[in-house]
C-alpha cells in the first residue's frame, strides 16, 4: 500500500502577514482603536466622513491609477445611489419613499450606481486624456442641473430630507460609534478589493491597457470591455459610498452632487496620490481636516483659495501626492536607522 504524502504546505503566520502587509495590519488596528481616544464629533465628522469621501475618491483612483481614465462623474454615481435610497426607502419630504427594507435598498442602490457608472464609461470610452475629463465633467454638470430642475423624480432643488440609517440587531447605526465602524467596514472591504484586484489577472491586464492599448488590441484583448468593467467596479465603490453619504447627511439634494463636489473628489485623489489605494483616504483626511478647522481661520470666502494653493503645492512638489512625498522621505529614514545601528 502506497502512502502519498501531502504536498500542501501549511500557511504560516509570517506568510499571511506578508500577503496582507504589516503596514495594513498596523493601520487597521489603529483605526479600530481610534474610537477609544476620539470624541463623537471626531468619530462622525472627521473619521466617518473621511472614510466616505475616501471611498468615492478610491473609485476615481481605480479608474485613473490602474486604467488611465480620469472621471469627474464619480460623485454623480454616488448621488444616483443616494437618490435611489431616498426614493425607494423612507424620507420626510412627502415625495415617493416607497419604504423598501434596507437590505433590499442598499444592494439595489449600489447596483443602480454601478450600472450608471458603466454607462458613463461606455460613453466616455470613445475619448482619451483631457477629452475623457471633459465628457465626464459634462455628464456630472448635466446630472446636477437635471436633479435641480426635475421635481417628479428628484424633488428639484430641495431634494429629499429625513433619510435615516437603519436600526437592526438592536443598534442605531447612525449613532457616531456604530456609524464609524460601519463606514470603516465598507472602507476596508473596498480597499482590500481594489488592492487584491490590482494584483489579479484582470487588474494586470487593465494596467497593460492603460500603458499601451494599441498593443493590447493587437494581442486580441477587448480594450473597451476592460475599461467598461473597470467603470462598473468603480461604480460599486462609489455607490456604496453614496449610500453611506446619504445616511451621514440625512438628506440628499443637488448641492450634494454639484460641480464643486466633483472637483473636490479629484482634489482628494490627487493630494493623497493615485499610485496606491491608500492615497485617496489620506487625501480625504487632509481635506476634511482643512474643511473643519481651517475654514474658521481663513474664513469661508477664502477657504477655496487655501485648498487651491495647497493643491498646487502638492502637485509641484510631488506629482504623486502625499504618497510620493513619503516615497522620497522613506529612503532617508532607512539610511538614518542604519547609521544609528552602526
Amino acid at each position: 500500500m502506497t502512502v502519498l504524502a501531502s504536498t500542501e504546505q501549511p500557511v504560516s503566520a509570517g506568510t499571511v502577514i506578508e500577503k496582507i502587509g504589516a503596514g495594513n495590519i498596523v493601520l487597521l488596528v489603529l483605526l479600530v482603536l481610534y474610537p477609544a481616544v476620539a470624541s463623537n464629533f471626531f468619530l462622525a465628522q472627521i473619521g466617518a466622513y473621511s472614510l466616505i469621501l475616501g471611498m468615492i475618491a478610491l473609485s476615481l483612483m481605480l479608474l485613473a491609477g490602474y486604467g488611465g481614465m480620469v472621471s469627474l462623474a464619480q460623485i454623480s454615481v454616488a448621488g444616483i445611489a443616494g437618490y435611489t435610497v431616498a426614493v425607494f426607502g423612507l424620507n420626510n419630504s412627502g415625495v415617493h419613499g416607497f419604504g423598501w427594507p434596507f437590505w433590499i435598498v442598499v444592494p439595489f442602490a449600489t447596483l443602480i450606481g454601478a450600472v450608471a457608472s458603466a454607462l458613463i464609461g461606455l460613453i466616455s470610452n470613445r475619448t482619451e486624456g483631457i477629452y475623457t475629463i471633459m465628457i465626464t465633467l459634462a455628464i456630472a454638470t448635466a446630472f446636477f442641473y437635471f436633479t435641480q430642475q426635475n421635481y417628479s423624480l428628484f424633488n428639484g432643488f430641495p431634494g429629499y430630507t429625513g433619510i435615516r440609517a437603519p436600526e437592526f440587531w438592536g443598534v442605531a447605526w447612525r449613532d457616531p460609534l456604530p456609524f464609524y465602524y460601519l463606514c470603516l467596514g465598507f472602507a476596508v472591504v473596498t480597499y482590500a478589493a481594489v488592492l487584491y484586484g490590482s494584483r489579479s489577472t484582470y487588474g494586470l491586464t487593465l494596467q497593460a491597457v492603460r500603458d499601451n492599448p494599441r498593443r493590447m488590441r493587437a494581442l486580441g484583448f477587448n480594450v473597451t470591455a476592460h475599461k467598461v468593467v473597470a467603470y462598473f467596479y468603480a461604480g460599486v465603490i462609489a455607490g456604496l459610498a453614496g449610500v453611506l453619504l446619504v445616511w451621514f447627511n440625512g438628506r440628499i439634494s443637488p448641492g450634494t452632487i454639484n460641480v464643486a463636489a466633483a472637483i473636490n473628489v479629484l482634489i482628494i485623489a490627487v493630494i493623497g496620490g493615485m499610485r496606491h489605494p491608500i492615497g485617496p483616504f489620506l487625501g480625504a483626511i487632509v481635506v476634511v481636516l482643512m474643511q473643519t478647522f481651517a475654514i474658521d481661520i481663513v474664513g469661508a470666502e477664502r477657504f477655496n483659495t487655501l485648498i487651491g494653493l495647497f493643491f498646487l503645492v502638492i502637485v509641484f512638489v510631488s506629482p504623486d501626492g502625499l504618497l510620493g512625498l513619503w516615497g522620497r522621505i522613506k529612503p532617508h529614514l532607512a539610511q538614518e536607522s542604519l547609521r544609528s545601528l552602526r
